[in-house]
Order: structure tokens, then sequence, then C-alpha cells
């Protein structure tokens, strides 16, 4: 083990001790002979190169698909942290619903002076046609994914809010099949929680979403995805087929009679909810981009009408907006009437003047992320950059300041992972997925758990090279 990390080591304490969740887990690790877990480490690779899991790596000169790394060392969470955290997430799921209800409504955010509205004018995610609509049983947010760091012990910080179209989830359950299959002794002396019900509880929570031309019977869910080319095609397949949901593009949908039909060998038969992986912008081409082959048109039109849910909601993704993020203390408050459970990490809005002031005396030590910006892209982490790439990162912020936040460089925790030396340190975040339907607010006990495979780097997103954990939260 390498403890020169000065960071939260997550299995071991400063001494070189195992912590207590990963008691019996280190003990079932150290009574492995090493020949067998470099064996297991192999079947691993093999495991997901036949399953055919594969993520884009955009940005390079050939943008193939490639697989992502899997690390069989687990993530262990205590069920006390866990039942913590939980309170939080859900806290914070409540109060974007209701902010997103509330930005599409009346704004009283706004009226109050918690909110500039200019964050709204300068935000292309919000859309003015869902003005005034109310999204069937009031959600907006069906499926969210809620980004966590931590640092210490007891300290955890919420990075960023997928509400749009989290992605990550078939990972999660992949990852937990994985380790099953390899060892199935580790998990009869290890109790933990189980994430292979979540297409299950996924289907039923979008059946408790049907719109109000529902007519009985069992509710028709179905998958839009972009199509094969799309990076998270695997997982849109995955979920369809563990559904038990159709899997369609927009080519396969028309609006008859007043609903989105999809082609069937019976002929059109109409889809009650719609779990859309096509981003707002290419989901009706009527409304939105009409140079569109994706999306269906007049879906928005059926959708105003009561005709079908889209899950998400069209427009949620204004609240991925890392300028909201950095209002989000104010926003939980505001619409809890409660202080945050979990702590947003101190954020500066460039757009703010002496904000702008101190990041551009700070850059070597900041991270500065675009406020649209995702995936690891459009960023700057100030301590790994070179002085060039910083005075050009200077003269971005210079010229569009209301285009970046600014936050400190976290000391984030770190867990080992398998290498051929032994277990080395890395560090890692963690999106717990979350459903919502009119019935509740239900946590899946885990998630996904991205780790940074180089040596002291910062950049967990599969888009940039990083891997994934199972993550296991442990039962009572």
């Amino acid at each position: 083990m390498d403890a020169s990390s000065s960071n939260f080591d997550e299995m071991f304490d400063s001494d070189g001790r195992t912590r207590p969740a990963y008691a019996e887990y280190c003990r079932w690790y150290n009574e492995q002979p090493p020949e067998f877990l470099r064996r297991k480490n192999r079947e691993a690779d093999d495991s997901f190169r036949r399953t055919g899991i594969t993520f884009n790596v955009y940005g390079e000169d050939a943008a193939e698909e490639r697989l992502i790394p899997f690390d069989m060392v687990p993530r262990i969470i205590t069920a006390s942290e866990w039942r913590k955290l939980s309170r939080g997430i859900e806290q914070r799921v409540r109060a974007l619903n209701s902010f997103l209800y509330d930005l599409y409504h009346r704004q009283e955010i706004v009226r109050a002076g918690r909110l500039p509205e200019r964050l709204l004018r300068s935000n292309d995610a919000w859309l003015a046609n869902m003005v005034g609509f109310t999204p069937p049983g009031g959600i907006y947010t069906h499926i969210v994914g809620i980004d966590l760091v931590r640092t210490g012990p007891d300290e955890f910080f919420v990075l960023e809010d997928n509400a749009r179209t989290p992605s990550g989830v078939s990972y999660m359950l992949e990852n937990r099949e994985t380790m099953m299959g390899m060892f199935p002794d580790l998990f009869s002396r290890v109790a933990v929680e189980s994430v292979s019900n979540y297409p299950r509880r996924l289907a039923r929570s979008l059946a408790a979403c049907v719109p109000p031309a529902f007519t009985g019977g069992k509710p028709t869910v179905a998958v839009l995805t972009p199509g094969i080319y799309n990076s998270a095609y695997f997982e849109h397949a995955f979920l369809a087929d563990q559904m038990g949901a159709e899997l369609v593009e927009g080519s396969d949908l028309r609006v008859v009679g007043g609903r989105v039909q999809m082609r069937t060998t019976r002929g059109y038969q109409p889809i009650d909810v719609l779990y859309r992986r096509v981003d707002d912008e290419y989901l009706d081409p009527l409304t939105f981009n009409p140079d569109s082959a994706l999306g269906v048109p007049g879906i928005m039109d059926v959708y105003r009408a009561g005709g079908i849910t889209i899950a998400n909601a069209p427009g949620t993704g204004v609240a991925d907006d890392k300028a909201i993020y950095s209002f989000m203390p104010e926003i939980v408050e505001f619409y809890t009437g409660e202080k945050p459970l979990l702590p947003n990490v101190q954020t500066w809005r460039c757009a703010d003047k002496d904000a702008l002031g101190y990041v551009l005396d700070n850059l070597a030590e900041l991270v500065v992320k675009e406020v649209h910006g995702s995936g690891g892209y459009g960023m700057l982490i100030g301590p790994t950059s070179s002085k060039r790439e910083i005075e050009a990162f200077r003269a971005k912020l210079v010229a569009r300041p209301e285009n970046y936040i600014a936050q400190p460089t976290l000391a984030l925790s770190t867990c080992p992972i398998y290498t051929a030396k032994g277990l080395a340190p890395r560090h890692l975040d963690l999106r717990p997925f979350v459903l919502v339907s009119p019935e509740g607010i239900d946590i899946t006990p885990g998630g996904l758990t991205r780790v940074a495979l180089k040596k002291g780097s910062l950049v967990v997103n599969s888009s940039q090279g990083g891997g994934t954990k199972d993550t296991w939260v442990l039962k009572d």
C-alpha cells in the first residue's frame, strides 16, 4: 500500500490501520494468493470487453469507443454514513424539483431577490415554452444523479447536480454483477445492500408518472435513444432491456390521434411515458432545432396537452448550470425552510467583479469550470496546469467572466485501486442515483464510484480516461 497521500484514505488511517468499514474485506483480500488476484483482474477486463461496455472518449484524434477501466477493489460506505447521505440527497432533490416548478411558474425565488434573473435570461437550457406548464404529477426530475466528493471522515460535499439526463447507472449495475460473479464467497462474508433491483424500481417509478391521457391497464414505457453512435447507447439498450421497456429512436415514433405512438408489428401503439436520452434541442424539430432527425415532430404539443410524460422534463437542464449550483444553499433553504444537510463546495461566481479579481489573482491554486460545461471538459485545474495553460485560461476569463465559476482544489479522498505492485491510493467521487415520482423519492443504496486511475489526478470522468469501482453500502 502506497501511503504517501496526505488526503483522507477511506480504507486505511494515517497509521496504516484498516478502517472498520473495510475490516472484513481486507481480511479476505489478505487471504487471497497474489496470482488469484492477478487472474481475477484480467478476468474483469475480459468480462467488460465481452459485454461491450464502452464509452467514447471525445476530443481525441480517433474518438473510438474504448473500454471503461474497472477496478476490482470496492469502495465501501457504512450504513450510518449512507443514512446521513440519503437524508441530504433527498432534501436536495426535493428542493431541485420545487425550484424547477417555481422557475417555470411565478419565479418567487427571483421576486424575493434570492436568485438573479440574468441566470435565466443567459441560460440556453431554460425553455420559454415550458412556462406555465406543469408536468404530469408535478415531477420535473424523474432520474437525478448527485455527484458527491469526500474530504474527511464526516465531510461530504455536493460537487454538481445532474438533473437533465444523468448517465452511468448501467456501469453501477455491471460493476456489481461482475464482482458477484468473480467473488461470490466475498459477498457471503460481507453483507452489502443490493443494487440489482434498480431497473425494476426505475420501471415502477416511471410507470407511476402516467400522463392525464392514460386510460388504465399497464402503462407503456419506452426509452428514446439517439441511436447506436451515441456514446451512451450501451446504457440506453441495457436499461430498456432490463426494464422490459421498448427501445426506440425518433424514426420509430409519430404523432397519431393526439398521442405519441411507436411502430410495432401490430401497427402504431401509444406510449405513456418516454424516458428520453435525447437532449432538449433535438427532441422536437417543430419546437426546437428544425434540422433534428433524432426527435419526434409535434411531441411538445402532445406533452403540453397531457398526452405523454417525458422523463426528465424538458427544461430541467437549467438546474445543471454551475452558476445555478453556486446558489443551491439558498435554493435548498428557500424551498425547504431548512439549512442544507449536504454543503456545496465553496464557489466564486466570476460574473461578480470582486470574485473575478480573486480568481484571477489565484488561478494557480483554483479549479475553474465553464458554467455549462460537463464531462471534465472546458476546465482548468490550476495546481496541475502549466504557466502557459493558466495564462491562456486567464484570457478566456477576462473575455467572458460570466461563463465561469471557480472552486478551491479539494483534498479529495482516496481509495486504493489494484495495481501490479499492490494497492495504491487514487482519488474518487460518487454519483448516487435518485428516482422521483408522485409516490416518493427512491435512492439506490450505492451509486457509481468514478476513480482517477492516474496517480495524483483529480479528474475522474470516464470521458477523460477515469475508471469505475463497485460501490458497497454495508447492511446494519
